[in-house]
């Protein structure tokens, strides 16, 4: 048996998989195993920033899993002790949590607000009021936050105290708000619900009526965070802090790894037992995960990732003139959504025939989410192949 044949026996079939396998990366390009190169525009769905085997971090992984891998949360370790320090020192929070996803990350947030308030006021606030068409993870309690029908089908009874609002629609938050609300989750740019990013008046209404209601502000940035949105994080777009923040994906470039942050008062919701992970910030991941941040938080590179961000909308723009069927283009940095009229899947395909790698979300909408290390020529190089397609 090949390797497709292999997976489809043994794996569980839970990815609707491209038959394509992969065997090795350099940069933004990856090979299959017929030495077919393709140029990676997804970067394993906004993972590898700094794009396959960086030398930077490949270097990093051989130093530190020849020194020590894991001696669990028991114990301190210097790397894990830096990398929070640094995330701190960069950012609004003040503590930080470390997980190995993105799920687990927003698993972390839930529990924290809930038991900021559990601590404060008994069980009375409880509630999350998150976003329709938000995407927070497969975990019980980040499916039900998920405010997406098809990640929930099949898993009920879900959690209660979750309500879902139209995104960018501040009535419908102050209708939703109450005395049993303990937080509001939201990605201040939609990854999975089609790339659509949070109106900037709203942002600042939602902050401000979190202040006036005494509840705590989530920022899912699993996908918007590390650069990937043209500036460290997402949020500094709109100039608005949140309560608590969840990173993944981007973090380690591949090594699995998520993290949780927080203001020393949101994060007086957590003590000695309250909430623990085996695998959380070893010395490998926050090794790799330090060396990503040092590069991605480098001024000049954020400056570089908005510029080819807006480079890159620009041509994407310059299609529509000659086809119609590119109904709205959008997003922040060098995360980028095109709105098709039409099914988005077979442009996904015939872009892979050509050597690229995009993929399609909520049926219409292609996802560009590349390597922050792009280069412009690539970039026209795929303009080049989307116009022959269309």
């Amino acid at each position: 048996m090949n390797t497709i044949e292999k997976t489809d026996k043994y794996v569980f079939n839970t990815y609707g998989r491209i038959k394509k396998v992969f065997v090795k990366g350099e940069g933004s390009t990856l090979w299959d195993e017929d030495g077919k190169k393709y140029t990676d525009f997804l970067a394993g769905i906004a993972v590898c920033s700094l794009g396959h085997c960086h030398p930077a971090i490949t270097e990093t992984i051989t130093r530190q899993a020849s020194t020590l891998i894991h001696v669990s949360n028991l114990y301190y370790t210097q790397p894990q002790a830096e990398l929070a320090k640094m995330l701190v020192e960069n950012s609004f929070a003040d503590r930080v949590f470390f997980a190995n996803s993105g799920a687990e990350a927003n698993e972390a947030a839930i529990k924290l607000a809930r038991r900021y308030f559990n601590k404060e006021d008994g069980n009375k606030r409880y509630k999350i009021i998150s976003m329709k068409q938000s995407f927070h993870g497969r975990t019980m309690a980040t499916l039900t936050a998920t405010g997406q029908d098809k990640i929930k089908y099949g898993f009920n009874p879900l959690l209660d105290g979750f309500i879902h609002i139209p995104f960018n629609d501040i009535n419908a938050l102050k209708e939703a708000l109450d005395d049993t609300v303990c937080g509001v989750m939201m990605e201040p740019v939609q990854g999975e619900g089609g790339v659509v990013a949070a109106n900037p008046q709203y942002l600042k209404s939602v902050r401000e009526l979190c202040d006036k209601e005494g509840i705590l502000l989530i920022f899912d940035e699993v996908q918007t965070g590390m650069g990937r949105c043209g500036h460290l994080f997402a949020h500094e777009i709109y100039d608005i802090k949140p309560d608590i923040m969840t990173l993944a994906k981007a973090l380690a470039n591949g090594l699995p790894m998520g993290a949780m942050l927080a203001t020393e008062k949101a994060a007086q919701g957590f003590a000695v037992g309250s909430h623990a992970t085996t695998f959380g910030g070893t010395p490998l991941v926050a090794s790799v995960a330090l060396t990503v941040l040092s590069i991605i938080s480098k001024p000049q590179f954020l400056q570089e990732c908005r510029e080819k961000g807006q480079y890159f909308r620009e041509k994407l723009n310059s299609l529509k003139h000659n086809h119609p069927v590119i109904k709205d283009v959008r997003g922040e940095g060098l995360l980028v959504g095109m709105e098709l009229n039409s099914e988005a899947a077979p442009i996904v395909e015939k872009c892979l025939d050509k050597g690229f790698i995009i993929n399609a979300i909520q049926g219409n909408t292609l996802r560009f989410a590349p390597p922050l290390i792009i280069t412009k020529d690539e970039i026209d190089s795929l303009i080049e192949a989307l116009s022959s397609i269309l």
